[in-house]
């Protein structure tokens, strides 16, 4: 190829991200690894500013997980590799061909056979191919990795002042990082937690909580608009409560289109 090719690697567990990096280097001397991330907000803010030809995500992530840095890779118009420990849902997931995947842990010869497959997609691709078949593919494997029934968080337990509120999650109108606690922000009140913002996302359905910052997570339906302030600068506006929230370009991806 005429045009160096970049790539992206995010994976939480640092043995398997150092090994892939080494793999990738042998597999692809003329790749250039632009970022290696060891979470998902540390892959979007990436994404975001080397925009790679390339990313190899692991599907589960902490927080942010590699579907949903797929999403940002595609809107950027690159090709994506998840990494999977997964069953045969998850394998035949793939199937249709709009992202490549390997099993972990990864064999060289079969990272050399996703670096071949990955080479001629990028020798014939046309705008918008395999754009749509992605989202299809990261919806569904989404569903099949949605915290289900017990392990979804009801109930807050957030300290107010000299007394704890049980804030019911349904009140909550989003969560704020602030050093060692976290907001946990109501329409008629606020108390903290001291459950970190990444432990917390585990237990919180995606398709009711957004991430929108390192530090914050909005209920979806709570959002009003997202708008540039005089500095140019991103703020999303919530119905009901004046407060305004920062939102980074790692996570402006979610609301093209809204």
């Amino acid at each position: 190829m005429s045009t160096t090719v970049t790539a992206l690697i995010a994976e939480d567990e640092a043995p398997q991200r150092r090994a892939l990096h080494e793999q990738l280097l042998q597999a692809w001397p003329g790749l250039e690894i632009v970022a290696v991330c060891e979470d998902g907000v540390s892959a979007l803010e990436a994404v975001q500013a080397q925009r790679p030809s390339v990313a190899f995500l692991d599907i589960r992530m902490p927080g942010v997980s590699g579907l949903d840095v797929a999403r940002a890779v595609v809107a950027h118009g690159g090709l994506v590799v998840f990494t999977t420990a997964y069953d045969d849902y998850a394998v035949r997931a793939f199937e249709a061909g709009a992202a490549d995947y390997l099993l972990k842990p990864v064999q060289p010869g079969r990272l050399e056979q996703a670096v071949a497959r990955l080479r001629e997609r990028l020798d014939q691709r046309r705008p918008g191919d395999a754009g749509a078949g992605l989202q299809a593919l990261i919806e569904g494997l989404e569903s099949r990795l949605r915290p289900q029934g017990e392990r979804l968080i009801r109930w807050i337990t957030a300290s107010a002042g000299d007394s704890v509120r049980m804030i019911g999650i349904d009140e909550v109108l989003f969560f704020q990082a602030q050093e060692k606690y976290v907001r946990v922000v109501t329409v008629d009140g606020e108390g903290v937690i001291r459950t970190p913002l990444k432990e917390l996302l585990v237990g919180l359905d995606p398709d009711a909580f957004w991430q929108v910052h390192r530090g914050t997570v909005v209920r979806v339906q709570a959002i009003d608009r997202v708008s540039k302030n005089e500095l140019g600068r991103h703020i999303l506006g919530l119905k009901g409560h004046a407060e305004r929230l920062p939102v980074s370009g790692a996570f402006l991806h979610r609301f093209r289109g809204m």
